[in-house]
Formats: structure tokens, C-alpha cells, sequence
């Protein structure tokens, strides 16, 4: 039944395509699908629980937002002057690449 409409808040929205569930829970994705998503073979989907509805989408896309606050989850680092940095880098490179 691609193409039927379904009623979601405010506006309208129409199926994609469709999918049967094997036997073992599995789910063959739509070549239409595929292509919006940009997926393929060794690909992995996310499934996310959206209250309503659940909701796949391409693993791996997260915001910036997102990112920054898995990276930094106490806030942002303190700032620190260029001449700071290029210390802090020359430390790390030297300790990094001692010869032992």
C-alpha cells in the first residue's frame, strides 16, 4: 500500500514505500529508501523512539550541537591565547613521538 496518506499534527504525509518482516524480525529497506538515506550494504540504521512513532535514520548523524556536548559535557574548554596553544601542541608532539 505505497503512497497511502497518513495524518501527522498539521500537515499530511505520504508513505515511502513498504516492508515485510521475516520470520526472524528481519526487514529488507526500500532501494527509494536506501537512496534518501544514503545507506548501503554494511550500513547501519538507527532505530529512535519518538513517542508516537519510531523513527530510522542513518547512524552516525548527529548536530554539531550534539557533538560539542559529548565531547565537552561540562561546558566549553577555557579559552587560551595562540601562544598557548602552539606550547601546549609542542609538548604534545615531543611526548608523543619520543624516541624511547
Amino acid at each position: 500500500m505505497a503512497g497511502a496518506a497518513n495524518y501527522r499534527g498539521n500537515m499530511w504525509a505520504m508513505s515511502l514505500a513498504e516492508s515485510k518482516i521475516t520470520s526472524q524480525g528481519q526487514v529488507s529497506v526500500p532501494a527509494e529508501v536506501r537512496r534518501r538515506l544514503g545507506v548501503g550494504p554494511g550500513s547501519v540504521l538507527e532505530w529512535i523512539d519518538d513517542g508516537e512513532q519510531v523513527v530510522v535514520r542513518r547512524a552516525g548523524r548527529h548536530s554539531s550541537q550534539e557533538i560539542h556536548e559529548a565531547v565537552f559535557p561540562k561546558g566549553p574548554p577555557a579559552r587560551r591565547t595562540l601562544a598557548e596553544l602552539k606550547v601546549g601542541l609542542g609538548q604534545h608532539v615531543r611526548q608523543r613521538h619520543a624516541r624511547r
